[in-house]
């Protein structure tokens, strides 16, 4: 395990006191936020001997210190919503994904067909317990367990399940249901430990923003008092089971409530001028942009109730692309430019100002662009995609990496995924410059790509020649999982990858297909395009602890 000591305001310690603070890093673990030697040295002396969490956090509360995990990197996910007059059909939508190379998604229920759909596809699936169905499921164990059972168990492990969302905004859209909400979670979890999957799948609610009072500054921000029977029980169970608080974030709302107080490029994550930055005045943390000011809300509101060591994850957040005469800021060019920077802030890791490099992962609203919605024209805008899925706008990631690449513009490459198991990445390469008729040459000891003499980089050249001599067609950058789209040009030095410049590949009549998940690349071919050194198995892990010195 890696600690991390960060200091908000360099200061000396003296090496008694430094040790001291060493060991509650230790003890508490993670990411710790220092803030004054005078609160540290009494939270030291308050430290000695104490023994329980809830009296270590209670001191924690006090000396306005937070604990956070951050054990993974943050991904990109997406929720798909169904209210369509033309709704795709499950397979049709598994297809999009794969093509998009979106690996995380969110689902409103749990229905049969989709997650059919989504089995062998290594796609991780958030299943939900819609609101209409809570009431049930919170009041009776069997029907909890009915519902796993039904939903759940029957589709893993081919469908990648990993989370259970019970209900939606529940304390703000179905408050009668609330007193149920906690039973619910807990009935659902008991039902994945009797099926041996509660360490694969957690369970948590997702619930609006609107809950946290007096938002701004984060620091100063707190739930609604009404709902604490019901939210500290939650935060409980939460921390308990290793689960995470779901939060919906709305930077457009946010926006379009404020009655011109919070500014366009603030919500849009645009840079802004030091002087146009939101300062919390208590904590001198300073904001660029809503989205993080929100979920620090947050951090801050769970803090006030003794609770710092739970993690966020955003469940949906977005913008329209098109609105009424009374919503001008719902188009295109702002839809684009939020998301793109929402993609690349939390692909990122940038975390916010509160817990710095700690990830948020966050879900995109949404797929595709629901025109039966109800409400305003904005209600019916939010996709990143029609039904025929065709992008509403091509997102701006040049330089993001391997992410939803909705790109039509062919500025889009096919590289070898980060982390693909280098035997996979080997029979793949073999393949593309053996039955896949690629021309490998480049990749030969001498010639442009030969360095980095690597599998990987010799894979996402052959990868990305095969992606462009099919014309970029769906399914030709799979190769067994260990391919993806990416927008950035992997093009270096003197070796310039097919497709640079905006030149499209040429299609041409072939049977050869990219090696799918139901084929064998690995007996295509002897040829080997990769003669590396050797690499050293050893991973050594070690703790670097660095004090800053006025």
């Amino acid at each position: 395990m890696f600690f991390s000591l960060s200091f908000v305001a360099p200061f000396i310690l003296s090496n008694s006191d430094f040790f001291c603070v060493i060991r509650v890093a230790i003890e508490f673990g993670h990411f710790v936020y220092l803030r004054q030697k005078r609160k540290w040295l009494l939270f030291c002396e308050m430290g000695r001997g104490v023994t329980g969490s809830e009296t270590s956090a209670e001191n924690l509360r006090e000396l306005n210190v937070s604990v956070v995990t951050a054990d993974e990197d943050a991904f990109i996910g997406v929720n798909i919503g169904k209210d369509l007059s033309d709704m795709p059909s499950p397979t049709q939508v598994a297809a999009l994904l794969k093509a998009q190379q979106i690996r995380h998604i969110r689902l409103y229920d749990a229905d049969h067909a989709m997650l059919t759909a989504l089995a062998n596809t290594g796609i991780h699936v958030t299943v939900s317990v819609p609101n209409n169905e809570l009431l049930g499921v919170g009041q009776s164990n069997a029907t909890a367990a009915n519902w796993v059972a039904r939903n759940v168990v029957a589709n893993v492990p081919a469908t990648n399940i990993t989370a259970i969302a019970v209900g939606s905004e529940v304390l703000t859209t179905l408050p009668n249901a609330a007193p149920i909400l906690v039973n619910a979670l807990k009935f659902i979890h008991s039902a994945l430990v009797a099926s041996n999957l509660d360490n694969q799948i957690k369970v948590s609610t997702p619930h609006s923003s609107s809950i946290i009072l007096d938002s701004f500054p984060p620091s100063q921000a707190f739930f609604n008092r009404s709902w604490d029977p019901v939210m500290v029980p939650l935060l409980k169970f939460l921390q308990s089971t290793g689960s995470y608080f779901m939060l919906n974030v709305y930077p457009y709302y946010d926006y379009m409530q404020s009655n011109g107080v919070i500014q366009l490029d603030y919500a849009l994550f645009r840079p802004l001028p030091p002087t146009k930055e939101a300062v919390d005045a208590n904590t001198l943390l300073h904001y660029t942009n809503v989205f993080d000011a929100v979920v620090d809300a947050a951090y801050f509101a769970m803090a006030y109730l003794n609770f710092t060591n739970i993690p966020i994850v955003v469940t949906e957040s977005g913008w329209p692309s098109k609105g009424d005469d009374n919503e001008p800021d719902a188009a295109i060019d702002n839809a684009n430019a939020f998301n793109s920077n929402l993609i690349r802030h939390v692909l990122n890791n940038t975390g916010t100002p509160k817990h710095p490099g700690t990830s948020v992962s966050t879900y995109i609203y949404e797929l595709y662009n629901e025109d039966m919605k109800d409400g305003p024209l904005s209600e019916k805008n939010w996709g990143l995609f029609d039904a025929n899925g065709v992008p509403v706008y091509v997102l701006h990631l040049t330089g993001s990496g391997m992410v939803l690449v909705n790109d039509t513009t062919n500025l889009t490459f096919c590289t070898a995924r980060n982390g693909a198991d280098l035997k996979m990445l080997q029979a793949a390469l073999d393949w593309a410059c053996g039955p896949g008729k690629v021309d490998c040459s480049p990749l030969l000891q001498g010639r442009p790509c030969y360095e980095p003499d690597t599998v990987a980089a010799h894979a996402s050249y052959a990868f990305d020649a095969y992606y462009h001599k099919m014309g970029m067609a769906s399914g030709t950058c799979y190769f067994n999982g260990v391919a993806a789209v990416t927008t950035t040009n992997p093009s270096h030095g003197s070796c310039i990858f097919p497709g640079s410049g905006g030149r499209n590949g040429t299609f041409i009549n072939s049977t050869s297909l990219a090696p799918s998940s139901n084929s064998t690349a690995s007996s295509s071919t002897s040829l080997s395009f990769y003669s590396g050194g050797a690499r050293s198995a050893l991973l050594i892990g070690f703790v670097l602890w660095r004090a800053v010195f006025l």
